[in-house]
């Protein structure tokens, strides 16, 4: 039975730079926001927290859906569903070890979209530009059109 994968992402901006993930998949450097999948028993906006936190060792508290996004891998049927947040950016902790759920994660870096479209090559998707340019523009939907049925806390 076909399922497509729930994903989320944090769209991060700061002095118009992006905080970006610079991962390492099949042995090719990637570029992505830091994201990845929802949990078992985990709400979208925890997930985003805990990603964000995992990926770049930055707290992250979404307050704003910048937009929820399908893509199909070409040549697969392998689907992803993302929801992309913005939201206020937290403390840092340097000491945090990067990825430790997630191999492959090298460095957390801040990269400008002119920085980033020299470099797409490296995108991980499509989606890592169409959502810093969803931001750009100034989408921004209210969070609290996500509502958790399962008790989760948001």
């Amino acid at each position: 039975m076909w399922k497509p994968n729930t994903t989320v992402a944090a769209v991060i901006e700061r002095d118009g730079r992006f905080l970006i993930v610079e991962e390492r998949i099949q042995g090719e450097l990637k570029l992505n926001q830091p994201a990845g999948h929802v949990d078992a028993n985990e709400s979208i906006i925890a997930a985003c927290r805990r990603e964000t936190l995992e990926e770049t060792a930055y707290q992250f508290e979404p307050t704003a859906l910048v937009g929820i996004y399908q893509w199909t891998v070409p040549g697969t049927d392998l689907t992803y569903l993302r929801y992309a947040f913005t939201g206020e950016l937290g403390e840092h902790d340097a000491a945090r070890q990067l990825g430790i759920a997630d191999e492959g994660i090298e460095a957390a870096v801040w990269l400008s979209r002119d920085e980033l479209i020299a470099r797409a090559a490296q995108h991980r998707s499509p989606l890592v530009l169409a959502c810093i340019d969803d931001y750009l523009a100034g989408r921004r939907f209210p969070i609290d059109l996500i509502r958790d049925f399962d008790g989760n806390s948001l």
